[in-house]
């Protein structure tokens, strides 16, 4: 039973939120291809998707084109949830003090220690090499 509910509300929410409810106007396309087959017997249904979805044209039954899957596309539905009327917020009338900015120095010189800098990018000697391979 919860599978089935989850299926459900899956697809409530998926047909609510994205284009999968031009899937739902699928038998207005058959009953109109059929409004066409019976005016035109000979039109292939190929033809009848290139005449409304190819080339569309502003004929006669514009408005019933206009009602087709995948012609007008909607915005899909935004949910905005609220809270229930027992929820209450309480503001505390609290006294706010001004705060005073200071002024933060970008580089600190006392941060970094001295000569660092300098022997980052150095080779090593060849001193300290004899002496941690000897060593």
């Amino acid at each position: 039973m919860k599978k089935l509910i989850s299926i459900v509300l899956l697809t409530f929410y998926l047909v609510s939120t994205t284009e999968l409810y031009q899937l739902l106007k699928i038998p207005t396309l058959v009953e109109h291809y059929f409004e066409h087959k019976a005016l035109n017997p000979e039109m292939p249904l190929i033809a009848f998707l290139k005449t409304h979805y190819d080339h569309p044209v502003k004929d006669g039954d514009y408005g019933k084109d206009q009602k087709l899957p995948f012609i007008v596309h909607s915005k899909t539905l935004t949910l905005i949830l609220t809270l229930s009327a027992g929820v209450t917020f309480q503001s505390m009338n609290n006294s706010f003090r001004e705060s005073v900015s200071h002024k933060i120095p970008s580089k600190d010189e006392d941060f970094c220690l001295k000569g660092f800098k300098s022997s980052v990018c150095e080779p090593p000697r060849s001193t300290d090499i004899t002496r941690n391979l000897s060593g």
